[in-house]
């Protein structure tokens, strides 16, 4: 995850500063054509010639003087301290974002949202729901290969099935609605108009806010109801091996109450998920909750962004830096867990027969828990929560 949050910040690399610097005298100290043209390139400079030019009372001209500057500073030189935060503004309340008028970096977040992160998150999705496609072409819905018994096993609780659909319903919500917030502006208003668009954008903010907790608290619930289930163990090794017999006919690896394949989608929830909420907090909380700071500092201290090709990552931010860099993260978590969520939807509903009713009224198929959960079933058996092969009853003609 460190590695992903790192190749996602490439605007963020602080690499040597080099030390020779333009001369700059024919402009007096300002910046010259070559800082111009070097900041188009993408190039890094350094621009402490201007953060440092903040006025020099000592050295104003008089008053009386008609080129004579208010405080030692023109205005030039305030709006440059304002912009660099090196100006000693005073509010009347607020903390310290009220004393932020001028936040600049805050355009390289603007660019990166509306550029690759929509662009790339709108392939991933797009991708994932064209391989499924393709997948089902393929291979077709996995169907049931043995006889059925006509007999059903309780796959799971009515509590445990509350969990997963409260989570499950409130993360499809919240999903529609992120969407609807980051692709409304460059797809709803060229199709519906600015008023149409206010107001979705309105309630989408309205409901995604108010959603959250019926996410979390469902979260919660699934990690605490089924973490025991999913410690892996040796045999998601050889259901791996054979691909959960997903690619093939009539290959059914052992598994328990959850193979392999739910593991890896168990934790991913889990942990993207808890990711997902952690951001969120910071975002329904403004300014309450920094986070990326000390995190940067941890992940400098470790040298994983030197050993990846990045400098050290800043930290030192200002508070709405922290605010963006929590909405650049919670919108990549978002797309890595709803791609993930999407194929966990195919295998649940039209990928294989039988397994929606796991989740839908409780009770499994007996020839199903056996071909696909077949060490559970027998766990079942032993414990009188099933009937035994050798006594269960034929199936009425």
């Amino acid at each position: 995850m460190a590695l992903c949050f790192l190749l996602a910040l490439p605007a963020m690399a602080q690499e040597t500063p080099d030390t020779s610097a333009p001369d700059r005298s024919a402009t007096g100290g300002a910046q010259t054509l070559e800082d111009i043209l070097a900041r188009q390139r993408g190039e890094q400079v350094d621009s402490s010639f201007r953060r440092n030019a903040t006025g020099n009372p000592e050295g104003a001209a008089g008053m009386a003087s008609q080129l004579g500057t208010l405080g030692g500073a023109s205005d030039a030189e305030v709006w440059r301290a304002l912009r660099y935060g090196l100006e000693d503004v005073k509010v009347s309340a607020g903390g310290p974002e009220a004393r932020v008028l001028i936040q600049d970096s805050g355009m390289w977040w603007l660019q990166f949202r509306n550029g690759p992160l929509a662009t790339y998150g709108a392939w991933l999705l797009g991708g994932t729901l064209a391989l499924l496609v393709l997948f089902y072409l393929i291979r077709g819905r996995i169907r049931i290969d043995g006889e059925k018994t006509g007999r059903t096993v309780t796959r799971f609780q009515a509590v445990e099935r509350f969990g997963h659909w409260l989570m499950a319903g409130s993360f499809v919500v919240l999903a529609i609605t992120g969407l609807l917030v980051l692709f409304g502006r460059m797809a709803i208003i060229p199709l519906l108009g600015l008023e149409a668009f206010s107001t979705l954008a309105a309630g989408s903010k309205w409901v995604h806010n108010n959603i959250s907790w019926a996410f979390m608290l469902g979260l919660v619930m699934v990690f605490v109801m089924w973490v025991l289930h999913n410690i892996p163990n040796r045999t998601d090794l050889k259901w791996l091996a054979v691909g959960g017999g997903i690619f093939t006919k009539g290959v059914h690896p052992p598994a328990k109450k959850f193979n392999a394949g739910q593991k890896l989608i168990f934790w991913a929830v889990i942990v993207f998920g808890a990711s997902i909420s952690v951001s969120g907090l910071s975002l329904l909380f403004p300014f309450e909750l920094p986070m990326f700071a000390k995190t940067f500092q941890i992940l400098n201290d470790t040298g994983l962004p030197q050993a990846v090709g990045y400098g050290a990552l800043p930290e030192t931010l200002a508070p709405h830096e922290e605010m963006q860099f929590a909405t650049l993260w919670h919108t990549i978590m978002a797309f890595a867990l709803t791609a993930i969520i999407l194929a966990h939807i195919y295998i649940g509903s039209v990928g294989m027969e039988g397994a929606f009713d796991a989740m839908g009224s409780g009770e499994v198929e007996e020839q199903w828990a056996r071909e696909h959960h077949g060490l559970w079933l027998e766990e079942l058996q032993e414990k009188g929560h099933a009937p035994a092969p050798d006594k269960a009853t034929h199936p009425a003609e």
